[in-house]
């Protein structure tokens, strides 16, 4: 197999990466770009972080794989349940698991949903993981102990730093941003370091890393790092924390530049991101909407007593479990999902729109939707409706959302139950939009060459080009052979395998570690202080 290496950039865009490398703050990753690839890579439907790293991982698209948030849920009767996604809920097989069983040796780091970890040839190092349980969800046994044993190695910082990004939940105070551009600079090392460990001590085949650290600072200060929004005359606190974000992107061009130089000359490099970024202005507040549509009515808490009162309400502003199920017909049920879900009666469902009301339903709620207007300018906010079967095709689209919403600024919607339904941000903020980067570098790729937009589905198959092996049958998407010399790919044709193996087959899984109630607060409240959520 051809050595391969995969870095993976969290939320990276040309929009803020071309000017930090004409300036001279990315001087590695323009060498990088002038010797080799690029091309624009649209995300899934909605570009959130797990459906997009999945899709990237399987070579599938959500509506097979199964995930579209970052939480599972489902309505019995009159309850309603949910939980974070982990590795048992991707309904795909990951190239992980295609390039383990033909003995390769993989080694996947600080990806979303691989805990528990699967069973591969290789390692795997799992991202969204409490530190609590990072011992135990790392694979093979002992390599927690191994990376323990490395200077400066901080379990607390390489999962998630909860206590400080708590503080960011109703925004960080001008004195806090320092320290979270500096500790988030701090954790991309320690994830630079464990790359460095294991390109160096461990058998490898294909070798990927994700760099997250450009979606958490570009969620946060992307008011300081893209040229067309920051101020024209900015006070000296925005001009300091403009120099700390562009640190933290110096700091990843050096960390990358060594990791190539570790992998060596032969190794095929690529980079990827899930999504990339723009600016955002206003939040749409989907369910207070629908309420006022009589389609959602919040369950009435005057009877509770004041206590009891709070922790409801805190509940409804984190989640949507205290509706009015007899009162509900559509809801809004995260705000990352960017989806509205119509309750039909059946099975699971005991209240809602009838069977042979939906598609009537549905286009009801399109219309309306598509009349929904900025009250000061009087123009359509939301850009695009997509149906579930039109975005999400697939053996798992009843999972999807009935209804994914594309706004005109692509902002994440809000489920709260607030006023007013359109609230305008006080200042610009970050948010993800669907054109990320790919690059590559390497034997037999094109020196210079600007490729056509590829989609994040085809990184997969490019990745299992460049290892050698064949493009199992069912991936969905293709090989990007405008990347490659006309040499290379004409004497290096590509071949169409067999399909992937049924999820779970011949494999023994760890069970899952559940989390704590605790534990489920933290992380609701690191998507709180990331954006995701109000």
């Amino acid at each position: 197999m051809h050595p391969t290496l995969l870095i993976g950039l969290d939320g990276a865009t040309f929009t803020i990466l071309d000017p930090l490398m004409e300036d001279g703050t990315m001087p590695f990753l323009r060498e990088f770009v002038h010797g080799g690839s690029r091309a624009k890579l649209m995300s899934t439907p909605n570009p959130l972080t797990p459906p997009a790293w999945i899709t990237l991982e399987t070579g599938r698209t959500p509506g097979n794989h199964g995930v579209f948030d970052f939480i599972w849920a489902e309505e019995r009767k009159s309850d309603h349940y949910f939980t974070l996604h982990n590795f048992r809920d991707i309904q795909c097989e990951t190239i992980w698991s295609i390039v383990s069983r033909q003995n390769g040796h993989v080694c996947s780091l600080n990806y979303p949903m691989m805990a528990p970890p699967p069973p591969v040839a290789g390692c795997i190092v799992p991202g969204l993981v409490s530190w609590k349980h990072l011992r135990r969800n790392m694979h093979p046994k002992g390599l927690y102990d191994k990376f323990k044993a490395l200077p400066g190695f901080n379990a607390r910082e390489l999962a998630w730093d909860f206590d400080l990004e708590k503080k960011a939940e109703t925004g960080i105070p001008e004195e806090e941003y320092e320290h979270w551009v500096e500790y988030h600079i701090r954790r991309e090392q320690l994830w630079f370091e464990i790359t460095c460990y294991i390109l160096k001590n461990e058998p490898w085949n294909l070798v990927s890393i994700l760099f997250d650290g450009p979606d958490k600072i570009s969620h946060m200060g992307y008011r300081f790092l893209d040229p067309a929004v920051f101020p024209k005359n900015p006070t000296n606190w925005e001009v300091k924390i403009r120099q700390l974000c562009l640190e933290f992107f110096r700091k990843l061009d050096g960390f990358m530049e060594e990791i190539v130089k570790i992998a060596g000359p032969e190794t095929r490099v690529f980079m990827a991101s899930d999504h990339g970024f723009g600016p955002s202005r206003e939040v749409f507040r989907v369910n207070s909407w629908l309420h006022s549509k009589g389609y959602l009515t919040w369950k009435d808490l005057s009877q509770l007593e004041s206590d009891k009162k709070k922790t409801a309400q805190r509940v409804i502003d984190r989640h949507f479990v205290l509706l009015d199920w007899k009162k509900t017909t559509a809801y809004a049920r995260s705000a990352t999902s960017n989806g509205i879900y119509i309750r039909v009666i059946g099975d699971s469902c005991l209240t809602g729109v009838k069977p042979e009301n939906y598609e009537s339903f549905r286009d009801q709620l399109i219309t309306e939707l598509q009349d929904v207007r900025d009250p000061e300018t009087g123009m359509p906010i939301i850009k695009d409706i997509l149906k579930k079967e039109e975005a999400f095709p697939g053996k798992n689209n009843k999972q999807a959302p009935d209804l994914t919403l594309v706004m005109r600024d692509h902002s994440f919607i809000s489920i709260m139950d607030k006023k007013p339904i359109l609230y305008k941000r006080p200042y610009v903020e970050g948010t993800h939009y669907p054109a990320g980067i790919f690059l590559a570098k390497g034997p037999g790729i094109r020196q210079g060459k600007i490729a056509p937009r590829m989609s994040i589905k085809d990184v997969t198959p490019c990745l299992m080009y460049s290892l050698g092996l064949d493009i199992p049958s069912d991936f969905e998407g293709k090989v990007p052979a405008e990347i490659f010399s006309e040499n290379y790919f004409s004497s290096n044709p590509y071949k169409i395998g067999k399909e992937t193996m049924p999820v779970g087959s011949g494999e023994q899984l760890p069970q899952a570690v559940p989390l704590t109630t605790d534990e489920e607060k933290e992380i609701y409240e690191q998507f709180k202080a990331l954006g995701y959520v109000e």
